[in-house]
C-alpha cells in the first residue's frame, strides 16, 4: 500500500446550537488550523472538509458510513460527554473495526491527575473503513490537550494504517 498523494480530512463538529447558527463553532475551526501545521511539519498534502451536524445519532451514523471510504481522517468535536444529547462515542463505537484505545486512555489519565473532569470524558479513537478516527470533546483547551498528544503518534499511526514499516 501507498500514502495518499492528498489526505482526505474530515472535521465534524455536534452542536445543535451552532447547526442551527445560534452558536459560533470554535473547536471545528481550531482542530482544522492545527491540522494545517501538522501536515505542512510532516511535509504532506492535505484537504480539509468540514461539517456542522447537530447532537443527532441517525444524522452522524450517515455522515460516517459515506465518510468511511472517502477520508483518510475523521475528526469529530462535541458529545462525548455524559449529557443525554452527548451520543458520539455511541454512534462511533459500534462502527468501528480497530479501536485504538490507548491514546484516548492516556489522554485522560495524564489531564485528569490536575483536572478530574476530563476523566468524564469518552473520547474513542480506531478505525472505520479507511479512516482513522478521533472523537474529541466540545471544547477548545480540550481539543488542544488531546491533539498535542494525538499528533505524536499521528505521522506513525498513518503509516501503520497503509503497512508501511518505518521500524528500521
Amino acid at each position: 500500500m501507498t500514502l495518499p498523494e492528498t489526505f482526505q480530512i474530515l472535521i465534524i463538529t455536534l452542536s445543535d446550537r451552532a447547526s442551527r447558527g445560534e452558536y459560533e463553532d470554535k473547536s471545528g475551526p481550531f482542530i482544522q488550523e492545527q491540522i494545517k501545521f501538522f501536515f505542512i511539519k510532516i511535509k504532506r498534502k492535505f484537504q480539509i472538509d468540514v461539517e456542522i451536524i447537530p447532537d443527532n445519532a441517525k444524522i452522524l451514523k450517515s455522515l460516517l458510513l459515506k465518510a468511511k471510504e472517502k477520508y483518510n481522517i475523521i475528526f469529530t468535536t462535541g458529545g462525548t460527554g455524559i449529557g443525554p444529547r452527548d451520543i458520539t462515542p455511541d454512534v462511533v463505537m459500534p462502527m468501528l473495526d480497530k479501536e485504538i484505545p490507548g491514546i484516548m486512555e492516556l489522554i485522560r489519565v495524564k489531564f485528569g491527575q490536575d483536572k478530574p473532569n476530563a476523566l468524564l470524558s469518552r473520547s474513542i479513537a480506531g478505525i472505520i473503513g479507511i479512516s482513522l478516527i478521533y472523537t474529541l470533546p466540545g471544547s477548545v483547551k480540550a481539543v488542544k490537550e488531546y491533539l498535542g498528544e494525538i499528533f505524536k503518534t499521528l505521522e506513525h499511526l498513518i503509516y501503520m494504517q497503509y503497512n508501511i514499516d518505518v521500524h528500521k
